[in-house]
């Protein structure tokens, strides 16, 4: 459906605004269409810090390399990791070498957190991008890239 039919719309939206109320719209469906997330008690920002941790393969990561990393950039790293604590996703150590450096690890019930997590986001992207070949899905992520003048 076309996005001035979802807004409904009877006005002519120029090109430019039609993109950023399409790509904004589209977006905050797709980030509603997480709400697995609430069955496992994490959020989309916390499963986001998990999968970072986990990418650090037992290295310790700090919050300015979470923070750096997040796919929402206006999270509050400190407020998410001190919530995966007190679910023992994640522990935090002070840096022996730089008592100032905090150390953040996955822990092993993170990890298998994310074994349980992982294949349902699998399955719900490839049902939500069904609707595009891989081709389209290619344009797609380089026309994004090209969006944020990242290419």
């Amino acid at each position: 459906m076309r996005i001035e039919n979802v807004i409904r719309s009877s006005q002519r939206i120029e090109i430019h605004e039609k993109t950023i109320i399409n790509l904004m719209y589209t977006s905050r469906q797709l980030e509603q269409s997480v709400l697995h997330f609430k069955k496992y008690d994490i959020s989309a920002q916390q499963y986001n810090v998990l999968r970072i941790l986990r990418g650090q393969k037992g290295n310790p990561a700090n919050l300015s390399t979470l923070q750096e990393r997040m796919i929402d950039k206006n999270s509050n790293t400190t407020r998410l990791v001190d919530k995966l604590l007190i679910k023992e996703l994640v522990e935090r150590n002070q840096c022996t070498s730089n008592r100032r450096k905090i150390e953040i690890f996955i822990t092993k019930k993170g990890i298998e957190l994310l074994k349980i997590v992982d294949p349902i986001v699998s399955k719900h992207n490839k049902e939500n991008t069904k609707n595009l070949n891989h081709t389209e899905l290619i344009i797609l992520n380089n026309l994004l890239d090209k969006l944020r003048n990242d290419a």
